[in-house]
């Protein structure tokens, strides 16, 4: 009986236990429960189901927030500590024993989600979309206090309170737009990188007022956003104009990441499908956002297809996302005096418009805007519009091209190579193999010339020295010289005057070799010819000097040698 009576006391404190831990019939969280990303309970819901607090994933982890059910996605309209990194599957949400909404990682740090100094005694997801904490019958925290990026029907938005936008669809960190309500009774969108001043701001409700009872921006249950104040009358904003046939509808006015502030409804089809449209847009026009294209790009495009590009001379920070703007790719030294710094150009782009701050203007003529702006070493784009001449330091910002515009934008720039770096290195080496052939055929013709130069040398020295050889040659009536012998070398060369080869009138023929060069001569023996003496013998000479090697006279011993021709026929002279 006690085993059984055992038994029966621990399952009752089972069932208390998780009793004190779901929400009941009415929506209510009890201290103690808690949600965890990867079990069945990740999330508490509101009584109808159509919004729930909890785990939603975002990158590669968690968030903690609160999302519109749906399908075919969640909508998220509100994230606890959203600029925080994602937790991991093993964090967990308490709602602690001691009153506080806590999350804690995996590395145990607990983290507060509702920041307040009393204690809460339960918790509750509205049908709202409000997640609130009460401490008794009284609310001590509610999520509508701190909007993110969107407001929900029975929302306020006081001074100074704003909406931040959110990075992108599924990154619900702070983006890069916001819409605050200001102390002046207007609701104005700005640049989160921008200081908040008119300059930056691309959207206004334009509800000033001079009264220090501010206006509060205000979202009823029929879809009506409007500015609310105790003094004057409701300014409507927008209002919802789809009918749902009589099927629930749920509005949210959001700043979306793109910046527009825009009104959407859900109409819910079923418990698993809803529909969803647009009913409002702030701005129509997607260039309209100051700041879309960030710093030192456009923005470009009408509607909601706008793009961005970087202005001349400037490069994107990340090709993925040109939105984040550009930088510029020419070094610091561009402008420096130097002889590599003074070569840049301009390029223009027509009908561009910017913040127009500059730090210099002049009242110049089209064409010298320009050139004004290449001899100032500040000047990285010169703005002619109105005929005058605006000259800027980047970084330029609010960049936007519209063809309504009448302006001209002279942009400074590194001149682009005239070929590639490629091309040039294969002229470098062209240029290179030339250079060699031309040494070398430089080298082969030096060479040459000093190869004809030692054969001349040579064929000189020998001519020379058969000159000396050959001085003693006589002259015959001043028209031709022949070597003078001596009777012991003809008698050397014929052998004694030994071989004859034929007789003429005047004297015999006889075969001889001469000593240089084994060349045959005839040798002719004037034999009966010595009473006329040498005037005869002078006479036969220059009838055959033609063929004639050179000749004798030493007194009565007249000799005549001839070449030696084996075909010729000797006539007697």
């Amino acid at each position: 009986m006690a085993l059984v009576s055992g038994l029966l006391l621990l399952m009752l404190s089972i069932l208390f236990e998780e009793a004190r831990t779901q929400p009941n019939r009415f929506g209510e969280i009890h201290l103690g429960s808690q949600l965890s990303p990867i079990s069945n309970l990740d999330s508490w819901q509101s009584p109808s189901g159509n919004f729930a607090f909890g785990f939603y994933s975002q990158g590669n982890g968690f968030a903690v927030g609160i999302w519109m059910m749906g399908q075919p996605n969640n909508t998220v309209v509100w994230t606890a500590n959203r600029d925080d990194e994602p937790v991991s599957f093993n964090a967990t949400i308490h709602l602690s024993e001691e009153g506080k909404l806590l999350l804690r990682t995996e590395q145990g740090n607990e983290n507060l989600i509702a920041n307040v100094s009393e204690i809460a005694a339960s918790a509750s997801m509205l049908d709202s979309g409000n997640f609130v904490l009460y401490n008794g019958s009284s609310i001590i925290w509610q999520s509508f206090d701190y909007p993110t990026d969107t407001i929900l029907v029975g929302q306020n938005l006081t001074y100074p309170d704003k909406l931040v936008s959110s990075v992108s669809s599924s990154n619900h960190s702070s983006g890069r737009f916001f819409i605050a309500m200001q102390e002046d009774g207007n609701l104005v969108a700005y640049p989160t990188n921008s200081a908040g001043l008119s300059v930056d701001a691309y959207w206004a409700s334009d509800t000033y007022q001079d009264s220090k009872k501010g206006l509060s921006l205000y979202f009823n249950h029929q879809g009506f956003l409007f500015m609310d104040t105790v003094s004057k009358k409701p300014v409507l904003l927008a209002r919802s104009s789809y009918p749902c046939n009589n099927k629930t509808a749920i509005f949210r006015a959001t700043l979306d990441a793109d910046g527009i502030f825009r009104l959407y409804s859900h109409c819910l089809e079923n418990k698993t499908s809803r529909s969803v449209r647009i009913e409002w847009s702030a701005l129509n026009n997607q260039c309209d956002v100051r700041g879309f294209c960030d710093f030192n790009s456009y923005c470009s495009g009408t509607g909601t297809n706008a793009d961005c590009s970087c202005y001349p001379g400037f490069a994107f920070n990340d090709p993925s996302e040109k939105f984040s703007g550009c930088y510029k790719n020419v070094p610091e030294s561009f402008c420096t005096g130097t002889k590599e710094g003074q070569m840049y150009d301009v390029i223009t782009v027509e009908n561009i418009l910017f913040e127009r701050y500059p730090y210099s203007v002049l009242d110049e003529k089209k064409n010298n805007c320009g050139l004004s702006c290449l001899e100032d070493c500040l000047c990285d784009v010169a703005l002619y519009m109105n005929e005058r001449c605006e000259k800027y330091t980047a970084p330029i910002r609010y960049g936007i091209k519209d063809v309504n515009e009448s302006s001209i934008a002279f942009f400074k720039v590194k001149p682009t190579p005239a070929a590639p770096p490629m091309s040039l290195t294969i002229i470098i080496e062209s240029k290179k193999s030339l250079l060699v052939f031309l040494a070398i055929a430089f080298g082969s013709v030096t060479f040459l010339c000093f190869v004809i130069a030692i054969s001349t040398f040579c064929v000189y020295r020998d001519r020379a020295y058969l000159y000396e050889k050959l001085s003693g040659i006589i002259s015959l009536a001043g028209e031709f010289t022949l070597r003078s012998f001596s009777y012991s070398e003809l008698e050397k060369a014929t052998s004694g005057f030994m071989e004859e080869l034929g007789r003429g009138s005047i004297g015999a023929v006889y075969r001889g070799t001469m000593p240089r060069g084994d060349r045959t001569v005839a040798v002719k023996r004037l034999e009966k010819v010595l009473d006329e003496g040498e005037k005869k013998f002078r006479a036969e000479l220059g009838s055959v000097a033609w063929f004639l090697c050179g000749g004798l006279s030493e007194g009565s011993r007249l000799r005549v040698l001839e070449k030696r021709h084996p075909c010729r026929s000797f006539i007697p002279v």
